[in-house]
């Protein structure tokens, strides 16, 4: 009998090959990848909910287990339950039907957000990052997970030079692939996976992909993962620009890494496994330098926003960047139950110096260490104008749009309109294939990000660029010269926020103000992957770089206050930021200049020397959140689905989303017709156990607003007291956009809990975000 069977064994796989393979076939040729989410899990037992997920993916494909198999990419089953899989639209319907699903939604791309700044954040020290006053010793046994585009192991800002050994509890693995193998981990880098079916599954897989493994081929993953917690390097530098000892805010924390982003973005069902396996592993922090475009989809219809609400559940602090669009109502990662971070300056930028010939010195920013001779030729690129292009499209040194012999030998000035960092670049070698020598590109929106040029090259200022076309308009023979790259410390103002970091109103839930906070994001220097032009480091801007600063600093708090909750622990770097620049003026906003709001910087700027003693703090538990869901119109049905939770129910749900207990208070709608608004809070006593703390109100123009009480007399640690916030419309508001900004700040001798408030007063026709 034995050997029967044996040899018909061979036929029934070959059988069992093909009938997949036609599966696949079939499947590939009208379906697409949906992630059915299934709220959170409920077995202790993963391969119930395995076995479950092929139950419902056999059903819609009409009782072909073959099918099911075929189409099944992912299982979500242990922080959360639900799986991936590809469906037909019409599958994809079916399965939106079934008992026990929340949602249904396609497999779509989020796109990444893409040293000197922990000093200007008043953090000094080689290795241990210590806060005066406070042991963080306690940030080794703190693991934060970075789910991104991986990690280059071997950098000096990931040694584990005197590091204890890994934390007990750690529940992570070293995954094998490509160039990386489970020594590729050690005790800084204690964990690294990767995620690739949700990525192949949509047939993005290009040829170009690297590393199937953990390795990091973009760089993008190192460079955030060293800026929250890279070990001091002694003399880090960026082809000798900004050179120096630099280090993460938690140099001595564990990292893992889930690397889920490939060369054109990261997919939802990727994403989500990694969130799943996150929460599992026990990270105690999920960074996450990525996401949606905006406007962003509802909250349980987007992987980023429904990942973090079980991290959270968790214990997790999922800290997140608001995006690069840099337009108001642009901000993305909008949930109240992560902390999204807007991107601001340092006081130290790259400049190259242009000297005209008429004597004027002028200053561009720039990473290029490509200089020109002296008395080198300048046009306006409009005037080297080739083939098909008009003057106006040149102008802007579109590609084949440059005569090359006009162009040969000189300067060019050219326009820029867009605000991807690439495009800037690849002008500076269009400029350089025809012939040109350097290139001075005017850009008023992003003129502080700077850029490695591959000729000698800086940008511009629409106001100095029209001083560069005005002389090289005006004068017979104009000449110029362009200098290398160099690091300027000091400059002015700083923070201030820049011009692509996205702004608010929050387009999903206008009550809860996103961004909550702001940190450094312009030309930060940091780890790099030696795969993309052998650079151990590399300087880079975006919300990006901004969100790890922040998870550097929640690192910090959780060494100090274990015991805290994600919301406690948001809440003690929100009221502790600042809305003052080094100069103690407010910060400013660019490209303009203009003064900044909420919208810009949420907040405020972070400040680390503070964070770690709030004084009081607004938390808030899981069940807030729920309270939260049922006030902007989920039902209970689908909320026992989310939790799954039969006892949850919408009986204590706010009577308007305002209630939920944020950090900052923003009225959307306040009515004007003689009428008082009022907002609730509830603050915790975490500072001295006997304190006295007095309401202090800059209130929002046009708007009379009175704190109830006024005094709060807290007389023990822990202790909860409310007080409300009574709004009421005292004149028309001036403001273009019908928004209006103060804060209220609790303050005592030792401790200052400031909130931003933000009110539109309601139209009596309303328009866009009105309700």
């Amino acid at each position: 009998m034995e050997m029967a069977s044996f040899h018909h064994r061979p036929n029934k796989i070959l059988y069992l090959f093909v009938g997949v393979l036609f599966a696949q076939l079939s499947i590939s040729l009208s379906a697409k990848v949906y992630v059915v989410y299934m709220g959170s899990r409920t077995s202790d037992d993963p391969d119930e909910v395995l076995t479950q997920n092929h139950q419902m993916l056999t059903a819609v494909h009409k009782g072909s287990i073959e099918q099911a198999q075929a189409s099944h990419v992912y299982s979500y089953r242990h922080g959360f339950k639900g799986f991936a899989a590809k469906l037909t639209e019409q599958q994809a319907s079916e399965m939106a039907n079934m008992p026990g699903v929340v949602s249904v939604f396609p497999n779509s791309k989020k796109k990444l957000h893409t040293t000197h700044s922990w000093d200007f954040m008043g953090l000094v020290g080689e290795e241990t990052m210590e806060i005066p006053g406070y042991s963080t010793k306690n940030q080794e046994n703190i693991i934060i997970g970075f789910i991104d585009t991986g990690i280059w192991p071997e950098s000096p800002s990931f040694s584990d030079d005197n590091m204890p050994s890994v934390p007990a509890g750690w529940n992570g693995q070293c995954q094998s692939g490509e160039a990386f193998n489970a020594s590729s981990c050690n005790r800084k880098v204690i964990g690294a996976r990767y995620y690739l079916s949700g990525y192949e599954a949509e047939g993005d897989l290009m040829s170009s992909v690297s590393f199937k493994s953990p390795r990091d081929s973009s760089g993008h993953g190192s460079h955030t993962a060293s800026t929250a917690a890279g070990r001091y390097v002694a003399n880090m530098n960026y082809k000798g620009l900004a050179a120096g000892g630099a280090r993460g805010g938690a140099p001595m924390a564990r990292i893992a890494v889930y690397k889920t982003c490939w060369d054109s973005g990261c997919y939802d069902a990727d994403l989500l496994a990694a969130f799943d396996d996150a929460i599992r592993d026990g990270v105690h922090i999920l960074s996450v330098s990525l996401g949606p475009e905006a406007p962003q989809g509802d909250y349980f219809n987007d992987a980023i926003s429904l990942g973090s609400f079980h991290a959270a559940s968790h214990g997790v602090v999922v800290v997140a960047s608001v995006g690069n669009e840099g337009n108001q109502g642009s901000a993305t990662n909008l949930a109240p139950w992560m902390i999204t971070v807007a991107a601001s300056s340092t006081d130290r930028d790259f400049t190259s110096d242009i000297m005209l010939g008429d004597g004027a010195n002028l200053t561009g920013e720039s990473l290029s260490l490509f200089e020109t001779n002296a008395s080198t030729s300048i046009i306006s690129a409009a005037e080297a104008y080739a083939g098909y292009f008009t003057p106006y499209q040149s102008s802007y040194c579109l590609e084949s749009s440059l005569n090359d012999t006009v162009a040969r030998g000189k300067i060019l000035v050219c326009q820029h309109a867009e605000s991807s960092t690439d495009s800037k670049l690849a002008k500076s070698a269009v400029v350089r294939e025809a012939g040109g020598v350097g290139m001075i590109l005017i850009d008023d929106t992003d003129k502080d990000v700077a850029i490695p040029f591959v000729i000698p090259a800086a940008i511009v200022g629409r106001g100095t660029g029209d001083r560069i076309l005005s002389y090289t308009n005006h004068t017979r023979k104009p000449v110029s010269r362009i200098f290398p790259a160099r690091t300027v410390l000091g400059s002015h103002p700083a923070p201030r926020v820049a011009a692509f970091s996205s702004k608010g109103p929050n387009s999903l839930t206008p009550e809860i103000l996103k961004p909550d906070v702001t940190a450094p994001g312009l030309n930060i220097l940091a780890a790099w992957s030696p795969a993309i032009e052998k650079m151990q480091f590399n300087i880079l801007s975006g919300t990006s770089m901004a969100c790890p600063h922040v998870t550097g600093i929640v690192a910090l708090v959780k060494a100090v206050h274990p015991s805290w909750s994600p919301s406690a622990i948001k809440s003690a770097i929100m009221t502790t930021a600042t809305t003052l620049d080094k100069n103690h003026r407010t910060i400013t906003a660019d490209p303009e200049g203009r003064k900044g709001n909420a919208f810009d910087y949420g907040s405020g700027f972070v400040n680390p020397k503070r964070v770690l003693d709030p004084g009081l703090i607004y938390d808030a538990e899981p069940v807030d959140y729920k309270a939260f869901l049922c006030s902007i119109g989920y039902s209970e049905k689908l909320l026992r689905l989310i939790t799954r939770d039969n006892s949850s129910t919408c009986d204590q749900t706010f009577a308007t989303v305002t209630a939920l207990n944020y950090p900052s208070i923003t009225v959307p709608n306040l009515k004007d017709d003689n009428y008082t608004s009022v907002v609730t809070r509830t603050l915790t006593n975490v500072g001295k156990p006997r304190s006295i703390y007095k309401a202090i109100v800059s209130s929002p123009t046009g708007i009379n607003l009175t704190v109830v009480p006024y005094r709060l007399v807290f007389s023990h640690y822990g202790q909860k007291l409310n007080f409300s916030v009574h709004l009421k419309v005292a004149a028309a508001p001036q403001s273009h956009s019908g928004y209006v900004f103060g804060s209220l700040s609790w303050r005592n001798r030792y401790a200052r809990v400031t909130s931003p408030l933000v009110v539109r007063v309601a139209q009596p026709t309303s328009f866009g975000l009105m309700r």
